[in-house]
């Protein structure tokens, strides 16, 4: 009897990296691009060339689609016990051979140890540890003179996937080679699925993880990753003496930005919050009450643009937005003046970012006045946040004498949430 192993047939994008013969091949792809069914196609392909196969990805829900894909594939073989197959440990070879195809999650060193593998297949790279590479599986590979396959969706920001990428394609030896497909290249992927899938994204995030393009800060921004934000960034704050919830419109199609900042007890400024989201007038209202409460603000301020209220409006109309503090700012000079003492103050180290907030950072970094054409309603919302409290943070920088007079409160804890009491 005739046993059939029922490949797919790959797309064109596909084609390219399953075909290609250098050692190092390192795929940069949209999300639903069809990355992970080519990894599958290409890990059969090898596995019936008598290859040994490791495909590491970082979650168990990762492995599961990659494993159905080789499993519906050497069905046939399988279920004739030509092909021993098991379960719990993703594993099918041929008995007796060293010829397998295994499945295992791996996020960083040790989770990838205890194997060895001639074609090594990290996918969704960028959610692994870079020591899963550099201690395990490039050692792994020099011992068997292996192949490995990188593929990764972009990582907004400075990421090791992003690095190798770029040392890859400097490489004039050959022995690397870098591919890159979007969702669109996907034959298979429904414009309705598509359509879904970015309903509720930014412009730069769409560029990046649907059309895999590669986002690169700008040396014309106004900000820079490394020395503005990254030196300065902090994983906790100081005690708060002034909380803004800074709010830019949307504009058509944009996202609403909503960022939250403070001013803290040591005369810094301190980002807590990116609530931005791309919805209707009533959603992204609720979102800025939500952001006001949960962050104990004392003010919301709202750009009143185009000559209309449209902020305060919306928020008013809503249940519980008459009751809260609320100021209209007015957008008399254009972005770049406004922007450029707020990045001033980037630079002098006094704005720190309290964790990590991927969207606002990119539009930071990539937005060039009187270049882009896109609207920074992330970066236009920390304008107005730093704007409320540049005097106070100002002041500080002033002999201990000077104080600060923006500050209404004094300190006293009066309950577990609450910071402050008000006088």
């Amino acid at each position: 009897m005739e046993l059939v192993v029922r490949l797919k047939t790959p797309h064109e994008k596909q084609r390219a990296f399953i075909e290609s013969k250098a050692k190092r091949k390192i795929v940069r792809a949209g999300r639903r691009s069809g990355k992970t069914t080519g990894a599958s196609i290409k890990a059969v392909d090898d596995f019936l060339d008598g290859h040994r196969i490791l495909y590491a990805v970082p979650t168990q829900e990762q492995v599961d689609r990659f494993w159905f894909e080789c499993k519906i594939a050497l069905k046939e073989p399988i279920e004739a016990g030509i092909y021993y197959k098991n379960e719990t440990k993703h594993i099918i070879e041929l008995p007796g051979t060293e010829q397998r195809i295994r499945a295992k999650t791996a996020w960083n060193a040790d989770s990838l140890r205890g194997d060895y593998a001639d074609e090594l297949i990290l996918d969704e790279y960028q959610q692994m540890d870079e020591d899963a590479w550099s201690l395990v599986g490039a050692p792994m590979m020099l011992d068997t003179d292996g192949n490995t396959t990188f593929i990764y969706t972009q990582k907004r920001g400075k990421h090791h996937s992003k690095e190798l990428f770029k040392k890859a394609k400097e490489d004039q030896s050959g022995r690397w080679e870098t591919f890159v497909f979007s969702s669109h290249d996907n034959p298979h992927l429904s414009q309705e699925a598509l359509d879904e899938i970015t309903l509720d994204m930014t412009t730069i995030a769409y560029r990046a993880e649907i059309l895999a393009e590669d986002i690169e800060d700008d040396p014309m921004a106004l900000w820079r990753r490394q020395e503005m934000i990254e030196d300065h960034r902090v994983t906790s704050h100081p005690a708060l003496v002034r909380v803004i919830v800074g709010v830019d419109p949307p504009g058509g199609a944009t996202e609403c930005g909503i960022i939250v900042g403070a001013l803290g007890k040591d005369g810094d400024g301190y980002i807590i919050e990116d609530r931005s989201l791309k919805a209707s007038p009533a959603k992204w209202g609720s979102e800025v009450l939500t952001a006001y409460h949960h962050n104990e603000a004392d003010r919301i301020v709202g750009e009143k643009n185009y000559g209309g209220d449209m902020v305060e409006n919306t928020i008013r109309r809503l249940e519980g937005g008459e009751l809260v503090s609320y100021k209209d700012v007015h957008a008399t000079r254009g972005k770049a003046v406004r922007a450029e003492p707020v990045a001033a103050l980037y630079e002098q180290g006094r704005i720190h970012h309290v964790g990590e907030f991927p969207d606002l950072e990119d539009e930071l970094c990539t937005w060039v006045p009187g270049v882009s054409k896109w609207s920074p309603n992330r970066l236009d919302a920390l304008v107005w946040v730093i704007t409320e409290i540049i005097p106070a943070i100002r002041a500080r920088s002033l002999p201990e004498t000077q104080p600060i007079q923006e500050s209404k409160f004094l300190e006293e804890p009066v309950g577990e949430k609450s910071r402050w009491k008000r006088y």
